[in-house]
C-alpha cells in the first residue's frame, strides 16, 4: 500500500503533519524531527514531517525566507532517510514542482495559490500526493475544482487541508462544516490547527496569532472527524524566524496528541 492509500484508508487513528514553518538552519529541523518521531512512534500516529525549504509569501522584503533551496531540500531528504518518515514541503511555482518532488514525498500547495492552474497541473504530473490548502477566501465546496485540476491531470492522490477563513481584515475563523464537506469528495481532509489561528495583515508587517486556542481547534477537528492534523511546532517559538506567533511549542505536542487520541477513540 503506497503512502496516499495509507493516509486515506487508516481509520484507526488520525495522521499528523508537523514540523517548523521553515528550515532555519542545518540542525534545528533534525531536533524537531527526532522528537516528533519519538512521540508519534509511542502513540501509534503516522507522522509526516513538514518544513518549507523557502518561504515565498513573507510580509516584508526583510523577512527570513530560507537558507538556500538546495540546502533546504537536502535537509528534508536527509530527515526522511534518517528517521524513515515521509516529508512534505510547499511549492510556489510550476517550475518548482519537479525539483521538489525529487526530495520530498508530498507536495503542498499554499492556500493563496490553490486556484493556480499551472501550479496544480505541475504538481499533479510529479505523481506525488498533493496537499492543497483551502484558500482563506474560498468555501469548502469550491475546493472541489482545485482537486479536480489535479485528478483530471492524471493524479488521484489529493489531500485537502482547511486553514481557516478570512474574517474581516486581521482575523480568521474555522467553519468545521468544511471537514465533512471536503471529505464528501472522497479524499483525506486535514485541519491546520496553527495557521487557522493566524492574525494576518498586522500593521507591524508580522502576522500575529492566538496559539492558546490550538488545543481547542484541534479537539474540535478530531471530534468532527478530520483524517489528519497539521501543526507547526518549534522548540523556541518566540525566536522562530517565521510564524512564531501561532506555532505550538515542541514540548506541548505530546500532551496535545494524547488528548486527541482519546477523542478519536471515543468516536
Amino acid at each position: 500500500m503506497d503512502l496516499f492509500d495509507q493516509l486515506k484508508n487508516d481509520k484507526d487513528n488520525f495522521f499528523l503533519i508537523a514540523g517548523p514553518c521553515v528550515i532555519e538552519n542545518e540542525t534545528m529541523p533534525f531536533e524537531i524531527a527526532e522528537r516528533l518521531t519519538e512521540i508519534c512512534s509511542q502513540l501509534g500516529i503516522k507522522l509526516i514531517f513538514k518544513a518549507s525549504y523557502r518561504k515565498a509569501n513573507r510580509s516584508k522584503l526583510s523577512s527570513f525566507t530560507g537558507i538556500g533551496d538546495e540546502k533546504g531540500l537536502n535537509i528534508l531528504r536527509q530527515i526522511g532517510q534518517n528517521f524513515h518518515i515521509p516529508t512534505i514541503t510547499d511549492i510556489h511555482s510550476a517550475e518548482e514542482a519537479a525539483k521538489a518532488a525529487e526530495y520530498v514525498d508530498i507536495l503542498q500547495i499554499p492556500a493563496f495559490l490553490c486556484r493556480q492552474t499551472d501550479l496544480l497541473i505541475a504538481a499533479a504530473k510529479t505523481q506525488k500526493p498533493v496537499n492543497i490548502k483551502k484558500g482563506q477566501f474560498l468555501s469548502a465546496e469550491a475546493m472541489r475544482f482545485a482537486m479536480d485540476k489535479v485528478v483530471e491531470s492524471g493524479n488521484r492522490k489529493v489531500i485537502l487541508t482547511d486553514r481557516g477563513t478570512m474574517f474581516g481584515y486581521q482575523d480568521l475563523i474555522v467553519d468545521f462544516r468544511n471537514i465533512p464537506t471536503m471529505q464528501s469528495f472522497g479524499v483525506p481532509v486535514v485541519m491546520d490547527v496553527t495557521h487557522s489561528l493566524q492574525q494576518p495583515n498586522q500593521t507591524t508587517g508580522v502576522s500575529g496569532g492566538v496559539p492558546q486556542m490550538i488545543e481547542t481547534i484541534a479537539k474540535a477537528a478530531i471530534a468532527t472527524g478530520a483524517d489528519g492534523i497539521f501543526m507547526e511546532t518549534h522548540p523556541d517559538c518566540r525566536n522562530a524566524k517565521s510564524d512564531g506567533a501561532n506555532m505550538l511549542p515542541l514540548d506541548q505536542v505530546e500532551g496535545l496528541l494524547k488528548k486527541l487520541i482519546k477523542i478519536r477513540k471515543a468516536l
